[in-house]
């Protein structure tokens, strides 16, 4: 009997449906004659699972007594006895009963298999033992049940049941998932929208892997290598120059583009080892590619171009990135190159993209005037064609009975003179047109042996043959000066380009030209120095580099900018011709300085500007709020000090009562107007200690009226850092805002729960809540959301409340609450040393099993 299949329906979290799926294909097999029975479904009383149970065989499940309770789990013995052609196991990662068969279910799932039995499963994504992690800094919840991934990944089928978070939610709050009392619980912590949408990302990408595995595993059984463009993954080709970081960023912007690309940089060495490739270079590059996201492969290659193509090829990629050839030009006489021929033999299902590139090591510079324009290797090629050339074509034509004759021989002679001149310019020519002609009038010319030439036409053609091979290396080595002098043209050009574009884009950033014109020059360290006059010090306004100088003098060169500053660069001394460029960079390093001066004033006169509005608004708050509550406590008194009228004790109470409530209004706005203005001037210094939440929450709920609110502060909550009495404060503000927007006679939640690091307090109300696009202003000072009467308060208790909060380095922000109304929720900090229990998060039942 051979091994029975295995079907998974993967989901993101509960109640997206996989019972469900699972069952319906149930009763589709059932349908269609297949022998199918339930071995163990959880419905977890939920009425539409429930009645999908109706019309299939199911095996009891088996009693196990464990700390005098009865649980009850699969019977193993009992199906393998039934021996049922498909057997349907709810959940995969459940760990069983203790005295159960076996430790988890997944082996007993393994069991129903080897004899030969297909097996119909669930498992939420979750549970899977190497995402444990990533979903614990998610959801601030630890999986205790979970399941290896081979186990998934061995599955003959996964399908991927797939709902969006707010269908989720809806259906939740529908109640189709829990009972109304979990609903606000599981919505406000486990069931967050960010929460879902992260576990479905994490659940598709899962899903998209696995898929991929078998995508390869066909195409390798099928020997397919043409590309097929299911996903975009992206080649980069490395040589292990500097170039290669260029290219990796390249590509993290191409994948960017597109979501799911993968990135693969490859660099590919030749089998006997020889390589120019820096292994520093290399080893940054695979870091680089590392952050970005991408792999890194080492590849064994003597013919590069087609094994990069293989190795496309066989990644499925779609694209292939690669730098610009750096040789010289004489160099492709060897060939077109690597990128040329990838471009040429990729066909059309690859696409070659050729990147442009600067070698960072050498910086972004210009072309240096001094030294040879041809470069040095090219210049020894051109001597050693110029000079050994004829030497080694003389002994050829000595050495042939017949030689061509002495035209040809002047040709060829010719010809060596002309390489000579391409190769290395105007000396190397010359020598070659003289050893040329020398060789020539004693070995070929009659009477040979000899340097006299006795035939007129001889001496004719040797002269021509000096004269064009001078013509020749002339014409060429202009060319060279023409090409040198219009690298360095576009090269600055192009600086002045950038200086331009940044002045029109409004950049500030003082260390980022800095930083350019480091690069530009190769120089070690730039700084931009001044001072206030002739004899005052030097001081460094900004520098990039190690060891920046401190004064002009000690710099390697020094660009003056104006009479108190100058920009200073250490590294090496600039020609000439490279200092007009120079002042350039300075004179926008001096436009930037003054720019970032302008913009910091800027800002200062918006501080002021904005403190001059608080003000203003503070004086209006002060001409009626504040007056409102001191009419009353003075009409009060002044009744009370009346001798016109006598007064029963109960009028003297109530007359007492209203001074006390208005000096107690009053003492609340006084407070915050004081708050808001130790957060404005930056004088709020909180005292961070470890406390308890249920030790200052009851203490903050003293000015609302008794039954109001709805406390739920766990004991086993873990201890929070805040200064207990601006969290005192804090909480007195959103729990009164919360009543004063509740309907009459509802009571708010105040409810806290731990996630992971941090805690959470969240007040609900079931007011009218507020839209998307007021909750950040309802923080603004001096805000009031909707119709609030005037003698509602000034508007400050929220923006007090989240300036605490953050001083606490904690947050405030407000949400929708499910059903209507708003919550506030306030996240605070863990105290460290103190683990939160396994169950201190709300948590629903499946969530965990």
């Amino acid at each position: 009997m051979g091994r029975g299949t295995l079907r998974i329906y993967l989901g993101a979290a509960p109640g997206v449906g996989k019972t469900y799926a699972m069952l319906a294909e149930a009763h589709r097999r059932v349908e269609r004659g297949t022998d199918c029975v339930v071995a163990l479904v959880e419905h977890h009383d939920r009425p539409r699972t429930e009645v999908m149970l109706h019309g299939l065989e199911q095996i009891p499940r088996s009693e196990i007594d464990y700390r005098s309770a009865v649980f009850t789990e699969m019977d193993v013995d009992a199906v393998l006895e039934r021996a049922p052609a498909v057997a349907l196991v709810d959940e995969l990662a459940h760990t069983n009963v203790p005295g159960s068969r076996n430790a988890k279910r997944w082996q007993d799932v393994e069991e129903l298999l080897k004899a030969g039995i297909d097996v119909i499963s669930t498992v939420n994504i979750q549970h899977l033992e190497s995402l444990g992690d990533v979903v614990e800094s998610i959801t601030g919840v630890r999986q205790q049940e979970t399941v290896p991934d081979e186990v998934v990944r061995r599955a003959d089928q996964i399908e991927l049941v797939d709902m969006s978070p707010q269908a989720l939610r809806r259906r939740m709050a529908h109640g189709n998932i829990y009972q109304p009392d979990k609903l606000d619980a599981a919505l406000s912590n486990y069931f967050r929208p960010g929460n879902l949408t992260a576990l479905r990302e994490l659940a598709l990408l899962w899903t998209a892997d696995r898929v991929d595995e078998y995508l390869q595993q066909y195409r390798g059984e099928h020997n397919i290598r043409t590309t097929w463009q299911a996903r975009e993954r992206i080649v980069v080709g490395l040589t292990g120059g500097p170039e290669g970081r260029t290219l990796i960023r390249r590509a993290s912007r191409m994948a960017a583009k597109g979501s799911g690309s993968e990135i693969l940089a490859v660099y590919i060495a030749r089998s006997d080892g020889l390589t120019s490739a820096s292994p520093k270079e290399l080893a940054v590059q695979r870091t680089l590619v590392e952050d970005v996201g991408g792999t890194f492969h080492h590849v064994i290659g003597d013919d590069i171009p087609a094994a990069l193509l293989e190795f496309a090829r066989g990644v499925n990629a779609t694209q292939i990135v690669l730098g610009s050839s750096r040789r010289k030009t004489w160099q492709y006489i060897y060939g077109p190159g690597v990128g040329a021929t990838v471009a040429r033999e990729s066909g059309p299902d690859l696409d070659v993209h050729i990147v442009t590139h600067e070698e960072v090591a050498k910086g972004r510079g210009l072309p240096l005037a001094r030294g040879a324009r041809l470069g040095r290797a090219r210049i020894i090629s051109g001597w050693l064609v110029g000079v050994a050339g004829p030497v080694l074509l003389s002994l050829l034509l000595r050495s042939l009975e017949n030689g061509p004759g002495l035209a040809n021989d002047v040709l060829l002679f010719l010809f060596l003179t002309v390489a000579a001149a391409l190769l290395g310019g105007l000396r190397p020519a010359l020598a070659s047109a003289a050893v040329g002609v020398m060789l020539l009038n004693y070995w070929f010319t009659p009477p040979t042996q000899t340097l006299t030439v006795q035939d007129p036409e001889n001496f004719v053609a040797i002269v021509i043959f000096f004269a064009v091979a001078l013509a020749v290396s002339s014409v060429v080595d202009l060319a060279a000066r023409r090409t040198h002098q219009a690298a360095r043209l576009r090269a600055e050009s192009e600086i002045l380009s950038f200086l331009a574009g940044s002045v029109l884009r409004g950049e500030t950033a003082l260390d980022a030209l800095l930083e350019r014109v480091r690069e530009t020059f190769a120089m070690e360290s730039v700084a931009l120095l001044e001072r206030a006059s002739d004899i005052d010090p030097w001081t460094c306004a900004g520098s990039v580099g190690p060891a920046p100088v401190a004064r002009p003098d000690d710099a390697d060169v020094d660009m003056p900018v104006g009479d108190n500053m100058a920009l200073a660069l250490s590294g090496r001394v600039l020609p000439a011709e490279d200092r007009r460029v120079l002042g350039a960079f300075a004179a926008q390093a001096a436009v930037v300085l003054d720019r970032q001066r302008l913009v910091s004033e800027a800002d200062r006169a918006r501080r002021l500007a904005e403190g001059n509005r608080i003000r203003t608004a503070l004086l209006a708050a002060v001409s009626h709020d504040l007056r409102t509550p001191l009419a009353g406590i003075k009409a009060a008194v002044s009744s009370l000090r009346s001798d016109d009228v006598a007064w029963s004790p109960e009028d003297e109470a109530e007359l007492l009562e209203g001074i006390e409530d208005g000096a107690d209004r009053l003492d609340h706005l006084v407070g915050n107007l004081l708050d808001m203005s130790r957060l404005q001037t930056g004088t709020v210094t909180p005292l961070i200690r470890e406390i308890d939440l249920d030790e200052v929450v009851p203490m903050a709920l003293g000015g609302v009226p008794e039954g109001s609110v709805d406390l739920d502060i766990p004991e086993t909550l873990p201890m929070v850092a805040v200064d207990p009495g601006l969290l005192e404060r804090v909480v007195a503000n959103v729990v009164e805002n919360a009543v004063k927007y509740s309907p009459g006679g509802e009571p708010i939640a105040v409810a806290a729960s731990a996630l992971g690091e941090r805690v959470e307090l969240r007040v609900v109300d079931r007011g009218r809540g507020v839209p998307d696009e007021a909750k950040e202003r309802i923080f603004e000072p001096f805000q009031r959301y909707g119709d609030a009467p005037r003698g509602a308060g000034v508007g400050l208790g929220l923006a007090v409340s989240r300036g605490f909060a953050e001083a606490m380095g904690g947050t405030l922000d407000a949400e929708d609450t499910p059903g209507g109304g708003l919550t506030m929720v306030l996240t605070l900090t863990a105290a460290p040393g103190r683990e939160p229990a396994q169950d201190r998060a709300v948590l629903p039942a499946e969530a965990t099993s």
